[in-house]
């Protein structure tokens, strides 16, 4: 696959996963969060979506021969580095791979407030993320 297609593949895979995260968007804050089935898959989705995120910058950096990342958080800073994203933006993709790796790893229960807070406040960031790569 050329360095062109797996871009597209990553954008086309974030995209599928906001999608599928918008169809939760109408449930109230008390069904996510006391219903285990949405919460789960509202938990995975998420996880799904900020991964294709990282996949997304990591495969970016490599088609534009920026410097290897050396871990996730990395290749936010090299973007950043470069002017491809703001350093508000560069913030709030920090934040959700720090939030990715609580999931991932199951370091604890996932906190709920913060996993309803990144769901109804924070896709808005992985969507800039993709306009900013796309340009």
């Amino acid at each position: 696959m050329t360095h062109l297609a797996v871009l597209e593949n990553r954008i086309s895979l974030a995209k599928k996963y906001l999608t599928i995260l918008r169809t939760y968007s109408k449930l109230t804050k008390e069904q996510i969060l006391h219903d285990v089935t949405f919460r789960g898959a509202i938990e995975r989705y998420l996880y799904l979506a900020i991964q294709s995120s990282i996949d997304l910058a990591e495969a970016y950096i490599s088609y534009k021969k920026y410097r290897k990342p050396q871990n996730m958080r990395d290749a936010f800073h090299i973007l950043h580095e470069h002017r491809k994203i703001s350093r508000s933006l560069l913030d709030m993709m920090l934040k959700m791979t720090g939030f990715r790796n609580v999931i991932a790893h199951n370091y604890s229960t996932v906190d709920e407030e913060i996993l309803y807070d990144v769901f109804k406040h924070r896709l808005k960031d992985i969507r800039a993320l993709l306009i900013a790569l796309k340009k």
